[in-house]
């Protein structure tokens, strides 16, 4: 057997760059998780499931493991900035997606960023942060809250944990809805907002895109009482990612919460602790798919429903 000609391997090539030239990039910042639940390590692998490509800009690293996170040590804003500004002047950007960066200083580096793409939509996910100590949590949610939602294109989060923190003083009867939910992001300069874990009758739960005048989309899930690590940086991943492929948001938003759904289904127990989402179901071999042997059933934002209202910090 011959080796290929040089024409040839000069058009392999060609088409080799014309194809990876052609994956969306996203400029993703959070924190390394050792336990790979979520993080860095869970953006690089959604992004890549759903075909973006994953420029992972690390703002600290947890101190974790499959059952609880005991702290977090911040990179300064210098090593945040440098990463960040290196590669957007370098690669173009389709979407900026913002995780747990750990400080007001990273997210006032995020800001700035942001302002300058101007035209980049910025998704952003507010995690639970109950294990995090009390003045840290309020420091870091006002700067969010000042310097990042005025940027921020889609917020996502589980119900509970955003009632919390945009209407802390909520008197009403019922509970806030994503619309009411919606409408104080959108006072904050955020246009739609994804709200996860809505509680419905029969043991099922919703997944809510909206904005303050309407819903735009939502689907509906069987409610299994379930622990979860990584689903909601999962989600946010893929969604971010899908957005960078040029989907419009409802169809987007109705792919990522079906991606989730998968990678739940397929999650896995790797320690002692919660169950992590298995991001790459898709490359099972046919007939191979994991069965869980003590037969957990998972859905999206089950990662919540063990954290009662009312046992949090914040």
């Amino acid at each position: 057997m011959t080796d290929p000609s040089p024409e040839i391997l000069d058009i392999e090539q060609v088409q080799a760059e014309e194809e990876s030239a052609s994956l969306a990039c996203v400029l993703s910042f959070n924190a390394n998780d050792p336990s790979g639940a979520g993080g860095l390590s869970c953006d690089a692998v959604a992004m890549a499931s759903v075909g973006a490509h994953c420029m992972p800009i690390c703002t600290g690293t947890y101190v974790r493991d499959t059952t609880s996170i005991t702290d977090f040590f911040a990179l300064d804003d210098e090593a945040v900035h440098d990463q960040a500004r290196a590669m957007a002047e370098d690669v173009p950007v389709q979407v900026i997606k913002v995780g747990f960066v750990g400080t007001p200083e990273a997210l006032a580096v995020i800001a700035e960023l942001s302002d300058d793409y101007d035209g980049v939509p910025l998704v952003a996910y507010m995690p639970n942060l109950s294990w995090w100590e009390e003045d840290k949590i309020d420091a870091y949610l006002d700067a969010f809250r000042e310097l990042l939602l005025p940027q921020t294109s889609v917020l996502v989060g589980h119900h509970s944990t955003l009632r919390r923190w945009l209407l802390p003083d909520w008197s009403g009867e019922r509970n806030p809805g994503p619309r009411d939910i919606a409408k104080a992001a959108a006072e904050l300069g955020v246009p739609y907002t994804l709200v996860t874990g809505l509680p419905l009758p029969d043991q099922h739960i919703d997944n809510v895109l909206a904005s303050p005048e309407t819903v735009l989309g939502h689907e509906k899930f069987e409610r299994i009482e379930a622990v979860f690590a990584g689903a909601g940086d999962t989600l946010t991943a893929a969604l971010s990612a899908l957005l960078a492929t040029g989907m419009d948001l409802p169809e987007a938003t109705s792919e990522a919460l079906h991606y989730l759904d998968r990678c739940l289904d397929e999650g896995f127990r790797p320690g002692m602790g919660q169950v992590i989402p298995d991001r790459l179901f898709w490359a099972l071999p046919e007939g191979e798919e994991t069965d869980d042997e003590e037969g957990l059933e998972v859905h999206p934002g089950a990662d919540y429903f063990e954290v009662p209202f009312n046992e949090t910090k914040h």
